[in-house]
């Protein structure tokens, strides 16, 4: 796992969006896992400005959504679905055709999890899956306790979540769904390049378990060190906890730049 600790929000974003960018022109059809929440905005507003400037062409991605609340119509202002079309899709100028999610509308729950999961496999699986991480250690809606190896299913929010989430909800705790679809760990541990981003000091401890812990179900983001390609990229607050902070410095600034991340 390499860890590069940026300066701010802003300094993540455009390192990220670069990867992505590099990516794409390396591979023009390259299937992009997005994820929601307010962590990773700065990613898509500096992919979107290397839209507009020309710098990269993204007229052969593919996007594939990581969750989805169970039982909110698709075009409820705050489905995952409608987020995405409004932060990721509508900015980088590419159509719904090219998009992919669960059906959190879906009668039966657990065939559009199964479903999904065969998409994502039929589609030549993710190329670079982004990734927030709650206070808790989630990834995705895999709370605490979930299996390192547990694929797309429907799982129910902890009250935690449920809070940290109201504020796109009025504020009103009433008003977020209990459950979710989710790509499960083992789901998401099958992009070739998992990508984890976070900022602020509430993400610290989180991201002091997922990188220096055990890897352990308590803190699902610390299956990230299984994986043989996985970049987590924080801000100097949630990096605070780091005890290997200096070394995860070290080590960037003096990697070959043709690396990338």
């Amino acid at each position: 796992m390499e860890v590069v600790i940026v300066p701010d929000a802003k300094a993540g974003g455009d390192l990220i969006a670069e990867a992505m960018a590099q990516l794409l022109r390396r591979k023009p059809e390259a299937l992009l896992g997005v994820a929601t929440g307010s962590t990773p905005l700065p990613v898509y507003e500096a992919l979107a400005a290397k839209v507009r400037s020309g710098a990269v062409d993204v007229a052969g991605a593919r996007i594939a959504q990581l969750d989805e609340y169970v039982g909110l119509p698709a075009d409820h202002p705050e489905s995952y679905r409608s987020v995405l079309r409004r932060e990721v899709l509508e900015p980088l100028g590419i159509g719904m055709g090219r998009f992919t999610g669960p059906d959190g509308t879906a009668e039966d729950v657990q065939g559009a999890c199964e479903a999904y999961d065969k998409v994502l496999s039929d589609a030549g699986g993710v190329d670079l899956q982004l990734l927030g991480i709650g206070t808790d250690g989630h990834i995705g809606f895999n709370e605490p306790c979930s299996s390192l190896v547990s694929r797309t299913r429907i799982k129910t929010l902890t009250e935690q979540t449920r809070i940290d989430n109201a504020r796109f909800f009025d504020g009103d705790i009433e008003q977020v769904p209990h459950h979710v679809i989710t790509q499960g760990i083992g789901t998401i541990l099958e992009a070739r390049h998992l990508v984890l981003l976070a900022t602020g000091e509430g993400k610290a401890d989180a991201v002091a378990a997922t990188v220096e812990g055990p890897v352990a179900a308590i803190c699902p983001a610390s299956a990230l060190q299984l994986h043989p390609h996985a970049t987590v990229v924080v801000d100097e607050a949630a990096a605070s906890k780091l005890k290997l902070a200096d070394y995860f410095r070290h080590t960037y600034v003096n990697k070959p730049e043709w690396q990338g991340i």
